[in-house]
């Protein structure tokens, strides 16, 4: 899968959880709000934890090649994610992403990457750091949405912010029950760049509200990857550990 396999690895937080799974109700939106009343309300939904132990699986699919995975999550709020990627039973790529640097590897092509965000956004066309990686596989805005220069409006039914600068275009919908984010993007027109992410449902897990799937498409100029991910089981606050190694005789990879 090359490169493909690390859009898979860093779209693989998928929580869900042994208890009773309560399907969380939406609502349509049709009065204005401000900006910063989105913001708050979005905030106000999220809950907290201090890890996750995740099951799930992941669809994956570009000009090339389709997959799909099941994947198994450890995760550490903040600190670390580790993500295993098996087939069949059979661990075939495994991920170890930080606040400062993300390493993975994988066994069809013998190879590995360790870098840090820069390369990564380089080639996706948004800046990344593990705050935005966490944020979107939770469900959550991957920006700051208190910072200046959002615009709220009302759109297909949603509240929506919208922020534009130095030719990048940020875009974000939530429900009006509880906030929750139903869409987000970041696009770079000049550059034939787009990055989308949908969570077409939320579930309530022990608490925590949290989408059901995520659906993220990325363009980079003619090229489009495809990965839709769902979620089976997971706990929460256990004490878990992160193991991760690169087998001997793998060939490093360089995104370009």
């Amino acid at each position: 899968m090359k490169k493909g396999i690390l859009i898979a690895l860093l779209a693989l937080v998928a929580v869900s959880c042994k208890t009773q799974q309560a399907v969380v109700a939406t609502a349509k939106a049709r009065e204005a709000q401000s900006a910063a009343e989105i913001a708050k309300g979005h905030y106000a939904s999220q809950g907290d934890f201090r890890t996750a132990y995740i099951k799930g699986s992941v669809s994956y699919k570009d000009d090339n090649q389709s997959q799909s995975l099941s994947t198994e999550i450890r995760i550490q709020k903040d600190q670390k994610i580790l993500v295993s990627l098996r087939l069949l039973g059979i661990t075939v790529a495994k991920a170890l992403i930080t606040p400062s640097e993300v390493k993975y590897y994988e066994k069809a092509n013998g190879t590995y990457f360790e870098g840090d965000y820069a390369s990564l956004g380089k080639w996706l066309g948004t800046e990344l750091d593990y705050g935005k990686v966490q944020r979107l596989l939770l469900g959550e805005a991957m920006d700051d949405l208190t910072a200046a220069g959002f615009i709220a409006s009302l759109e297909e039914q949603m509240y929506k912010l919208e922020k534009q600068s130095a030719g990048t275009e940020k875009v974000f919908y939530f429900e009006a029950s509880k906030y929750l984010l139903k869409r987000q993007g970041v696009s770079q027109p000049s550059r034939s760049r787009i990055l989308q992410v949908s969570y077409d449902g939320h579930k309530e897990y022990s608490g925590l509200l949290l989408p059901s799937t995520i659906g993220i498409e990325a363009f980079n100029k003619d090229k489009k990857t495809t990965i839709d991910i769902d979620y089976t089981s997971a706990t929460f606050n256990e004490d878990l550990t992160f193991p991760y190694s690169v087998p001997e005789g793998y060939d490093r990879e360089e995104l370009d």
